[in-house]
């Protein structure tokens, strides 16, 4: 959760609260406003639930509004919203089919008196038939995104009944951040993902934020069943900062625990993700929590059973505007490539990470404060437990800038990325490259063999005319001082003296092997992710692409460069 939102949702939390649940009218009641001003008054209708969703219109940018549902005399959903009073600019679907055929009383506060807005409380079968859905101008086109509003962390993420489950923080009623709720995708591939329904709404804890999920294969939380093992996810409850429980043993539908199963440590203390650690045959639990004078820190648990849960000890990270250990912890085991050794990392949300040893109770750390990623907005990375192949993959919340021209939608989450441990020359280094399964997406092949490069050499990329790429490069870089990749107007420049690559404006450090680069550029709709180095840098780029240029160049200047090979992979879209 990123931290200057999590600061204001603190600041005005109680007005907020006090906004949805002291909305007690049942009959319109006016509230004084400027005489020459419509009246806003809160409303109240009731209505029968006949249909699967409830219809909202959305205004982005109106004054938000507070809705209730109330089903059974309990406030069931809550949440804010740009309610548009006129034209929406979209419409927003609130899943009601549990409650058909009971009477569900819907208040909203401060609406203008007299509209209409409600007077036929609009109902549907499905989630909307937007022809457009998918297409839209700024939508990532192998990245998931959600239908509608916004995303941000990814969460409990697992692998389950022959299904990758992406959780995420989702508002489903705006594309600003709000109303945090997990939403839910599955995919049998990494690549198309497919949204089954929001799995877990705010409650009396407060709003849902992030965490982790496992699968309870023993048995040990008496959650589960033979042969049914129940998939556990663990999430912060916003209100009372205490770690909660949640499980599903369909891969659908979720119970909560009617209690939480860690009460507050501390000030800020949320995002718990849990791991099995078969020495120690127990459950371990890393969470990130505040300490006095802005100290950031990683908080050890363990537990026999997922319920009970006791500390054990905690690591320090930064303090204050230091990202180091703050939040969104992420905690595996790898084995050291080339070797029968394995090492524990140990990351925050900033991606930067420790490694050491880990006894089941003390995580050691042995080298502290890498980088992982070095591009621009990529946040709050998490890992999928239960992975069938043995492998570490993971996928990252990407800010990309999608809350424009009447998008419905905002933000994204990165491609899927293997995460390896080797030594390098630096050390030990964790790697990232891209998952296997994206090499599906290949459709037409640009291949291009050795060649030089220097002043006044041609552009070899000149027939290529693409919008989903993949690029793939392998180059000496010589004499050149400068070795360019021009991706659709997006330059993607290696200094060969200083070592470094810069993309628009972002500059990290990309050193030789051996005297050459080899590059993996992934280009879609809303920006370039970068690997170099064979994994070493993982360079993630947000910017939108212009739709009109589809175009490519490769050029070198200061002397000449030895292109090895060039290959270029127009890819499909994974929502058709």
């Amino acid at each position: 959760m990123v931290n200057r939102l999590l600061h204001f949702f603190k600041s005005n939390f109680m007005k907020i609260v006090s906004g949805i649940f002291f909305l007690t009218l049942l009959s319109i009641t006016a509230w004084g406003q400027q005489s020459n001003a419509p009246a806003e008054v809160n409303y109240s209708n009731y209505f029968t639930a006949e249909k699967n969703f409830l219809v909202l219109p959305v205004k982005n940018g109106a004054p938000k509004r507070n809705i209730e549902l109330w089903v059974d005399g309990v406030n069931t959903r809550f949440f804010d919203i740009e309610l548009a009073e006129d034209t929406p600019d979209w419409l927003a679907y609130l899943d009601i089919s549990q409650w058909k055929g009971k009477q569900v009383e819907l208040r909203v506060d401060k609406i203008k008196q007299g509209s209409r807005v409600f007077n036929a409380v609009a109902q549907s079968d499905t989630d909307g038939d937007d022809s457009n859905l998918y297409k839209e101008k700024f939508r990532g086109q192998f990245h998931f995104s959600p239908k509608r509003g916004w995303t941000n962390d990814p969460n409990g993420m697992v692998y389950y009944n022959g299904e990758y489950h992406l959780f995420f923080q989702h508002n489903p009623y705006g594309r600003g951040w709000g109303n945090m709720t997990w939403g839910h995708a599955v995919s049998k591939d990494l690549l198309h993902w497919e949204e089954v329904g929001d799995a877990l709404h705010p409650d009396q804890s407060g709003p849902m934020f992030s965490g982790g999920a496992v699968i309870d294969e023993k048995n040990t939380s008496g959650l589960g069943s033979p042969g049914k093992p129940a998939m556990v996810a663990f999430y912060t409850g916003a209100r009372s900062w205490a770690q909660c429980l949640a499980w599903s043993t369909d891969g659908r539908t979720f119970q909560k625990l009617d209690k939480p199963v860690l009460p507050r440590i501390n000030k800020d203390n949320r995002d718990p993700k849990v791991i099995w650690h078969e020495p120690s045959k127990q459950w371990v639990m890393v969470l990130y929590v505040e300490r006095d004078k802005g100290q950031h820190s990683i908080q050890f648990l363990t537990s026999p059973n997922l319920k009970n849960w006791t500390k054990v000890s905690s690591v320090n990270g930064g303090i204050g505007g230091d990202g180091y250990l703050f939040e969104c912890p992420e905690f595996f085991e790898l084995k050291i490539e080339g070797s029968n050794e394995k090492k524990w990392i140990l990351t925050g949300a900033n991606s930067e990470y420790a490694i050491g040893t880990f006894d089941g109770k003390v995580f050691k750390p042995e080298i502290e404060k890498l980088k992982g990623q070095q591009g621009r907005d990529f946040y709050a990375a998490q890992t999928f437990s239960n992975e069938p192949k043995g492998r570490r993959i993971e996928i990252g919340w990407w800010r990309t800038n999608t809350d424009r021209e009447g998008m419905n939608f905002n933000q994204s989450m990165s491609i899927p990325l293997e995460l390896k441990l080797e030594s390098r020359a630096q050390g030990l280094r964790l790697t990232r490259m891209p998952v296997k399964e994206l090499e599906g997406l290949r459709d037409k092949t640009y291949s291009f063999g050795k060649m030089k490069l220097g002043k006044g050499s041609a552009n070899p990329l000149a027939s290529v005319d693409i919008e989903l790429a993949e690029i793939r490069l392998e180059f000496a870089p010589g004499t050149a001082k400068d070795v360019a990749l021009n991706v659709r107007g997006v330059p993607v420049v290696y200094n060969a003296e200083k070592q470094q690559l810069t993309i628009d404006g972002v500059t990290a450090p990309a050193p030789l092997i051996k005297g050459k680069q080899r590059w993996i550029i992934y280009a879609d709709r809303t920006g370039l992710e970068v690997f170099a180095g064979d994994g070493l840098l993982f360079m993630p780029v947000n910017i939108n692409i212009k739709p009109e240029n589809r175009t490519l160049s490769l050029s070198a200047s200061g002397g000449t460069a030895a292109i090895s090979d060039i290959k270029v992979y127009a890819l499909k879209s994974i929502w058709h």
